[in-house]
């Protein structure tokens, strides 16, 4: 048995993540070139400020996917015996901090203007020789960051859930997240232009409240995960049904009386334990167990650091 298993993904797999790399440098483009256009175009308005910071903060989730990606495969050794799985663990936790704190900031900034009773002005600008209204150009931009940041999400969102990879998930949730943002965005600056002075402000908040939803969500989950919890889908909504499938298999053997699994998440991939009773006077226990364990491994490529020892009885 080989002590360090260095974990490479599944042909398939291998290329799903290949194209999620491709679609995170595309989306760190994409976000750079979004906030230089809000940053050009930002005036007074609470709410661009808002879809500016959203913007910015959109930039951290696939950097953590892409420093973890350079790292997760990584083979074991002394210091690290179990791999570096968790990478990907951490990168979901440092990009769920950075919404929650972001948002946080982005409600407490808009409340405290709309106790103000702040009014932003937003004047007119020349451009070419021709005067003309700044929110329109606002709203021009806003309306371009919305489409690509729609086709990214659903993109991303497909393939994480493919791959298992909730730090990509977070990423296509930031990108919903986005455009949403865009769209009260538009509805504030819109505001303002027929004298609805809150319009701006209450915008910013619901922005920055639906980030520091998002933040909430994402930290919790990153922490469970952290924390050893059971494995769950993707998006968290309930518990993943992998765990329930392999164990219903493994009891199937002619050889095993009961059996018990215990597995936690690392990245992409599934680690723990089976415990498995054997029959009175199974012989080759030691070839069956390894046996077993190729089994567990060949039965989903998310199984990958699984420990199969034998027990005379199982007590809860």
């Amino acid at each position: 048995m080989r002590m360090y298993d260095r974990f490479e993904l599944p042909p398939d797999k291998a290329a799903l993540h290949r194209r999620a790399i491709r679609l995170e440098w595309w989306t760190i483009a994409f976000f750079v070139a979004a906030v230089i256009l809000l940053a050009v175009t930002l005036g007074q308005s609470q709410a661009m400020k808002a879809a500016w910071i959203e913007d910015m903060l959109g930039l951290v989730p696939p950097a953590a996917f892409l420093i973890a990606a350079r790292y997760r495969n990584r083979a074991p050794n002394e210091r690290f015996p179990y791999g570096y799985h968790r990478s990907v663990s951490v990168a979901f936790l440092a990009g769920s901090v950075a919404l929650l704190g972001l948002g946080g900031y982005v409600v407490y900034d808009s409340a405290v203007r709309l106790i103000a009773r702040e009014r932003p002005p937003i004047g007119l600008i020349e451009v070419f020789g021709q005067r003309f209204w700044l929110g329109w150009l606002m709203i021009a931009v806003l309306l371009a960051t919305m489409v690509p940041a729609i086709l990214l999400g659903h993109a991303k969102q497909r393939i994480a859930r493919q791959l298992h990879d909730k730090v990509l998930f977070a990423d296509a949730e930031m990108n919903r997240a986005d455009w949403l943002t865009a769209g009260a965005a538009i509805l504030g600056v819109a505001g303002i232009g027929i004298g609805l002075w809150w319009a701006d402000a209450v915008a910013a908040l619901i922005i920055g409240g639906d980030i520091v939803r998002d933040g909430i969500r994402t930290t919790r989950s990153a922490v469970a995960n952290l924390m050893d919890n059971k494995p769950r889908v993707v998006d968290g909504n309930h518990e993943h049904p992998l765990p329930h499938q392999l164990l219903t298999a493994v009891r199937d053997h002619n050889w095993v009386v009961d059996a018990c699994l215990r597995l936690r998440e690392e990245g992409h991939v599934f680690v723990g334990e089976l415990i498995v009773v054997p029959r009175e006077g199974t012989d080759r226990l030691v070839e069956r167990l390894e046996e077993l364990q190729q089994f567990a491994r060949d039965f989903d490529w998310r199984i990958h650091d699984l420990i199969v020892a034998p027990a005379r009885r199982l007590e809860a």
